[in-house]
């Protein structure tokens, strides 16, 4: 196919760059929300369909997988088909697939619907950074940046609030019928103003044998890091057969596609020390954000009896400042050195998970919501800097290409951070609570003495005092191991932050992409 465009178009002025940004950033924001909203409202989709909560959970499983799979094939496809077409064409099959998933009768064809959905969403992230990119002039592609950032940041914040409001007062079902006006809307902005911006396309031969590999290990691991703990992990011949496969699945990958002359995924990218630091940084960092970010709702409803919209809206706050500081940051960051900014970052977010490792049985709302407050001024310096180290010294053709896999890692090592802390909590818990029961016992003057209080206090039978006590122990061991959780994510934070210095300087960085939004 030829080029449409043999040159780079200009930047987009006035009108037509507030509609075009506006529409790819509402695409960003509908996509990353989807990642996030299903959750709360997985007891409900169960109960509707007659299935089991653990069969539930498969809606969130494949749609991971197959969004897994997609994103790293965006620069393959970008050749082939061309930016513009690839984003609005997955734009209207996510639609589709959306309408299909509110209109499913059962599980089956939910579960059909939710893997398109996953895997057409896969390429609207990146091509949204390279069309941004290339909407804005080079010298304000920070500001690009920086709204990429700002509706990347909002969407799984908002994801469980808005989730839990519409399942509790419409229907599961509108959690997808939602995306069907967005979708439209975005689809039709995007191409009405980016049309004519399409990037050069080329026919590339389809590497059917790395696709394949690529689909088979990155879906084992996918689901064997979600079933993993249901399953009690490699106790389970399943959670082996799984992790077997995609060990070797991977190994064959990466042996294959760096000795295929047309590999479908470009992994020579990471010979480059920017684009391998930066990735590796933003991966691990975003892995232990998405975590807490997931358990921290996740005790405040099976611990503290926060209802889902409750929990929601505690965990809302962190997008506060994280949109009002996101286009400060932008017009900043060309001035800026971005490894200072990047590293405030992480310090930032290492104070504030080191603030919840001393929470108690007894916080109130507010000792929960400040630091969740305070956590949106570290995520505003997390995204922008760090993408833009990642972006430098590239050329244009490779923009999509990078994007899509450093997308592909930081969405990856969510997943695998996410099971990763679910695990150890439970692990901890286990252990703590096992160190509490040993405190207690006849032999004890202080169990027997609070066994007492609670009898004369609550007027509780001897039965009643020692159950009512075992609630309390295994809320205090369950306390324990998220403060434990905290704790080791703030370490994280403050290990990682060498690797941000191991890049070499990009001061305005993102100029090196600005020009690839429609190269």
């Amino acid at each position: 196919m030829s080029s449409l465009a043999p040159t780079t178009p200009p930047p987009l002025t006035g009108t037509r760059l507030l509609l075009g940004s506006f529409a790819v950033a509402l695409a960003t924001f509908m996509n990353v929300l989807d990642s996030s909203i299903a959750n709360v409202a997985i007891p409900t989709i169960s109960g509707n369909l007659g299935v089991s909560v653990d069969e539930g959970t498969w809606v969130i499983t494949l749609f991971a997988a197959a969004n897994a799979v997609s994103i790293p094939l965006t620069g393959w496809l970008t050749q082939r088909i061309g930016q513009v077409r690839l984003f609005v064409g997955a734009l209207l099959l996510f639609v589709l697939s959306s309408w299909l998933c509110g209109i499913a009768p059962n599980l089956t064809t939910l579960l059909a619907a939710r893997i398109l959905q996953g895997a057409v969403a896969g390429p609207l992230i990146p091509l949204s950074q390279a069309l941004l990119l290339g909407s804005f002039p080079k010298e304000k592609s920070s500001s690009a940046l920086a709204l990429w950032a700002m509706t990347a940041t909002v969407g799984p914040i908002a994801g469980p609030a808005l989730g839990g409001w519409i399942t509790d007062s419409y229907s599961w079902s509108w959690i997808f019928y939602i995306n069907v006006p967005v979708g439209l809307f975005a689809a039709a902005v995007t191409w009405a103003v980016y049309r004519e911006r399409e990037s050069k396309t080329r026919k590339l031969p389809i590497d059917l044998v790395g696709l394949a590999s690529l689909i088979t290990w990155v879906g084992a691991l996918q689901i064997m890091l979600d079933k993993g703990k249901d399953l009690d992990w490699f106790n389970s011949p399943v959670i082996v057969t799984l992790g077997v496969v995609a060990l070797l699945g991977f190994v064959f990958f990466v042996i294959w596609e760096l000795t295929e002359p047309n590999p479908i995924i470009d992994l020579r990218l990471f010979k480059g020390r920017n684009f391998l630091a930066g990735t590796i940084a933003i991966s691990v960092g975003y892995a232990v954000f998405f975590a807490n970010l997931v358990v921290l709702p996740q005790w405040l409803q099976q611990n503290l009896a926060y209802p889902a919209v409750n929990a929601g809206l505690v965990t809302a706050p962190l997008g506060i400042f994280a949109v009002i500081l996101a286009p400060i940051v932008g017009k900043f960051l060309p001035k800026a050195e971005l490894r200072v900014l990047a590293t405030l970052s992480f310090l930032g977010f290492a104070a504030v998970f080191f603030m919840r490792s001393h929470y108690t049985t007894g916080v109130d709302t507010y000792a929960i919501v400040l630091p969740t407050l305070l956590q949106g001024i570290p995520m505003a310096l997390f995204f922008v800097p760090l993408t833009a180290i990642i972006l430098s010294g590239l050329s244009p053709d490779k923009i999509p290409a990078a994007a899509g896999l450093s997308n592909f890692a930081r969405v990856f090592c969510g997943a695998v951070g996410t099971s990763l802390a679910t695990t150890a909590w439970n692990d901890r818990t286990i252990l703590h609570h096992s160190q509490l029961a040993e405190q207690t016992g006849p032999n004890n003057p202080t169990y027997v003495a609070a066994l007492d209080s609670i009898q004369r206090t609550l007027n509780f039978s001897p039965d009643q005092a020692v159950a009512f006590f075992e609630r309390s122990l295994n809320s205090q061991a369950v306390m324990l191991g998220l403060n434990d959780i905290f704790w080791i994510s703030s370490v994280i934070f403050v290990v990682i932050i060498p690797l941000i210095w191991f890049t070499r300087p990009a001061r305005n960085a993102a100029g090196a992409g600005a020009a690839s939004g429609a190269h």
